[in-house]
């Protein structure tokens, strides 16, 4: 099993930074992707960024891309989401997940709620 533990979520004004954090633990060595998903109130959970965790390609939504940058932190099993110009409509539950072929495991999620 593995859990995962997500911080760094808040109340930020519209144009502000945040940065999310996530840390996995427990049966970690197999897993090979970790990214960071969103879900706004009254619509579908939605990929915001991943990565694989040997340093491979990133991959992000249309909506993010050149304000939201992922990153790692193999050696504490962590990922990162630097989220900057941040926008209302940023506004959602942000939720870290991990797997080996796939998403596998979920973290509970962190509130960001961007004001304008």
């Amino acid at each position: 099993q593995v859990q995962l533990a997500e911080s760094g979520g808040g109340l930020v004004q519209a144009g502000g930074s945040l940065r999310l954090s996530c840390a996995a633990s427990g049966r970690t060595f197999s897993l090979n992707y970790m990214g960071w998903f969103r879900q706004a109130p009254g619509r579908g959970r939605e990929l915001v960024a991943d990565m694989a965790k040997n340093g491979g390609s990133t991959h992000y939504a249309d909506s993010v891309k050149g304000r939201f940058t992922i990153s790692g932190d193999n050696a504490k099993n962590a990922v990162y989401l630097q989220m900057n110009s941040l926008k209302p409509e940023d506004t959602a539950i942000y939720y870290c997940a991990t797997g080996v072929s796939g998403y596998d495991y979920w973290g509970r999620g962190t509130q960001v709620i961007v004001s304008s």
